[in-house]
């Protein structure tokens, strides 16, 4: 059972976190101008598609774990037709609409060709033979191509692909997947302000937050929301006070005397031991206003952004792949996640999304801050980089990349095994 709900959960953080990423890039490349050929949510082999009035392709894949989006000109997107492919063409009044490369037997109502040059970029014909003769027709625009696997996606004409949308939009696009981890990060915290009852710890109060279950507070009848009035007869006005004549305790039974609900009652309780601190199993109230939730979710994202930095600022002058974590790393977290509840799984989804956001702001060429980096190369220069010489640089980081993830994985099963 505990797996199951690991798988899940595991899947559920890391789609959530995926998805929303690319719906970043997504929203930004249409108002950009750049055609998003599809956006699937999860991986693998499709069980839905749908091809949108926009020219987008809605799919549904296989393998519930995150998505993608294929921009036009964007990466490898480019659906390769290799010379002498048996292909149906859907012709209306002359011009080519629809490209049909999946199997013969879907070729009904079309002409069949077989492929010898084709030009979606600029010209935009297709060219091969038919009944043993060499024919060209031209290519509508929006034409479609069905892709093997039944996915039905626009062709890429040169003028929406992304390497010629304007430098701000590319920046935009680029930089939109990042930021919406961003703003999840901010989203679910506020969330979990609310879920837990309020957002910053108010240190200027008498007043008990969270009781942890079977503590010594708990057992002795101590309920959130009590304000402590007196510690063996010392007055207590804040969570300061309040430790402090615990920690003084020495473990002896203390008098407590609380107000609740208007009404004053005595309670007697013995400090336990952990490590080497007396504690009783008391929170400190959060302050539980509409505004202090909302700015929760700002100030844990800061705190957490922060402390993101500042580690991966560490790696970099100190790298230990010991202090890295892949997949196996954040399967195991979701199942800790998982049995500790709602609450630690959306604190979990908030953080793996900071992260990935600020991971991927990294100026490495396969990631986004490496794309960012290039249109601000060219925005200086006046003129962007070769696409010969980005495809090495970008070749080259990817390699590193996955030679990185093999690494950090295997390194992840050590430490299990």
């Amino acid at each position: 059972m505990d797996s199951i709900r690991t798988i899940i959960t595991f899947a559920i953080v890391f789609s959530v976190i995926v998805i929303v990423h690319e719906f970043g890039h997504f929203y930004f490349a249409k108002k950009s101008g750049i055609l998003v050929r599809e956006f699937s949510i999860g991986m693998g082999p499709k069980l839905f598609g749908h091809i949108g009035k926009d020219g987008t392709a809605y799919s549904i894949r296989l393998l519930p774990v995150g998505g993608y989006v294929r921009m036009a000109g964007w990466g490898d997107d480019d659906t390769e037709i290799k010379t002498g492919t048996p292909v149906g063409l859907k012709i209306e009044d002359g011009v080519v609409k629809q490209i049909n490369l999946r199997n013969e037997q879907t070729y009904s109502n079309m002409l069949p060709m077989f492929i010898t040059d084709y030009d979606f970029d600029n010209a935009l014909t297709v060219t091969g033979e038919v009944n043993g003769e060499s024919q060209t027709y031209p290519v509508d625009h929006d034409a479609t191509i069905v892709e093997s696997d039944g996915t039905e996606v626009r062709i890429a004409p040169s003028d929406v692909q992304y390497q010629n949308a304007s430098i701000g939009g590319r920046l935009i696009t680029n930089f939109a997947g990042p930021m919406n981890n961003f703003i999840l990060g901010i989203i679910v915290f506020i969330i979990v302000a609310f879920l837990q009852g309020g957002g910053e710890t108010n240190l200027n109060t008498n007043r008990l937050g969270q009781i942890a279950p079977n503590s010594p507070a708990a057992q002795a009848g101590l309920k959130k929301g009590d304000a402590v009035e007196s510690i063996d007869g010392v007055k207590i006005s804040n969570w300061q006070d309040l430790t402090d004549n615990i920690v003084k305790s020495n473990g002896k039974q203390l008098d407590f005397v609380i107000n609740r609900d208007g009404k004053e009652e005595n309670i007697k309780l013995t400090p336990k031991k952990e490590g080497d601190r007396y504690l009783i199993g008391i929170n400190a109230a959060v302050k539980d206003g509409f505004i202090d939730k909302i700015t929760y979710g700002f100030t844990e994202s800061v705190m957490a952004s922060t402390q993101i930095i500042k580690a991966l600022g560490d790696l970099i002058v100190r790298p230990n792949i010991d202090k890295l974590g892949g997949p196996v790393a954040m399967y195991q977290l979701s199942g800790e996640a998982a049995r500790a509840g709602t609450v630690t799984v959306l604190r979990l989804m908030a953080l793996l999304s900071i992260n990935l956001g600020i991971f991927n702001l990294v100026p490495i060429p396969a990631l986004d801050g490496g794309k960012i980096l290039f249109v601000l190369i060219e925005a200086v220069r006046g003129k962007p980089i070769s696409q010969e010489k980005e495809g090495v640089i970008t070749v080259v980081a990817m390699v590193f990349m996955l030679a990185l993830m093999v690494a950090v994985t295997w390194n992840d099963f050590m430490r299990i095994f």
